[in-house]
């Protein structure tokens, strides 16, 4: 009697995609048990492809978050969108996160089409939000998901509160194909120490703002340095810059007699700490550009 053939390990790259505040940088986070991308409650912050890792038995999976998928033609949006699709070409596995405490509208149409055109990947979809969402709510979206993508599987989750992730994960180990891990498996995620703290401050300069700034925010960090300290040990010295677009954005950053920049300083350096094994510095200040947004220099710097 001949033995089963054994199975190798799986690997894929699994680009996360939905509309903004679907919760997709939650599910990333929750999965790879650490805090990989930044959560706010404003629509679209995440603008990178974040690789968070979660390795198991089974296999590696590299999760790549992605934009919140947004309508819009301006220069910005636009290169949002093609990072989106981009991200898609690059992965083996497309998993698709519904907020189903909102009804569906015309994004996320939208977004259901684009799902649908990649059918030449294995694709997952994760109705969110169960914890929160009424019956109704959930219905909409389980019919409409039930008409557009009806070969697509369907695992309903809560993101914040764990409920599903283990079959959510389960599921994408299945249908992830074979292959050797990309990263080793004490890694959660690839973003450079730079890249990580910016996103830091950046989460910071969000908490409290107004719903139209955080889209004028950029963060630059221009120079890190570890250096000794006289009583011994090293502190690491960085500093950042908050970009906006206009002098009254300046204002809101600043707040009066510098109390939103010391408390943004203060709460990114506390957070800074927990990454690296040293004393940190964080010399953080506030400038104007009008034009970053419109600098597709710029704007290819922060997608890639």
């Amino acid at each position: 009697m001949s033995e089963p053939v054994s199975k190798g390990p799986k690997a894929a790259f699994v680009a996360i995609v939905g509309r903004p505040s679907a919760g997709k940088s939650t599910l990333m986070n929750a999965l790879c048990g650490e805090k990989v991308a930044i959560v706010s409650a404003v629509p679209q912050t995440t603008r990178n492809r974040i690789r968070g890792i979660v390795n198991r038995d089974e296999g590696q999976i590299v999760f790549i978050d992605t934009p919140g998928f947004h309508e819009s033609t301006r220069t910005f949006n636009r290169h949002m969108r093609g990072l989106i699709e981009e991200s898609i070409r690059d992965s083996e596995v497309l998993l698709y996160v519904v907020d189903g405490s909102r009804p569906p509208g015309d994004e996320e149409l939208s977004l259901v089409e684009t799902v649908s055109r990649h059918a030449d990947i294995p694709r997952l979809v994760a109705l969110n939000k169960i914890d929160v969402a009424s019956n109704e709510r959930l219905d909409q979206m389980r019919i409409l998901l039930s008409q557009r993508l009806s070969d697509v599987p369907v695992i309903e989750i809560s993101a914040r509160t764990g409920d599903g992730l283990e079959a959510l994960l389960g599921e994408l180990l299945r249908i992830a194909p074979e292959g050797e891990p990309a990263y080793p498996h004490d890694f959660y995620t690839d973003q450079p120490p730079e890249f990580r703290i910016s996103e830091i401050i950046r989460e910071k300069a969000l908490e409290g703002l107004r719903e139209e700034l955080p889209h004028s925010i950029y963060v630059r960090v221009v120079d890190m340095e570890v250096r000794e300290l006289e009583g011994g040990g090293e502190q690491l010295w960085i500093r950042a810059f908050i970009l906006v677009e206009r002098n009254s954005q300046q204002g809101m950053i600043v707040g009066v007699g510098g109390k939103g920049i010391k408390r943004i300083r203060q709460s990114a350096q506390k957070e800074i700490a927990s990454l690296f094994p040293y004393r940190i510095h964080l010399d953080l200040r506030v400038k104007v550009d009008p034009n970053w947004r419109r600098n597709d220099q710029l704007l290819n710097r922060l997608v890639h």
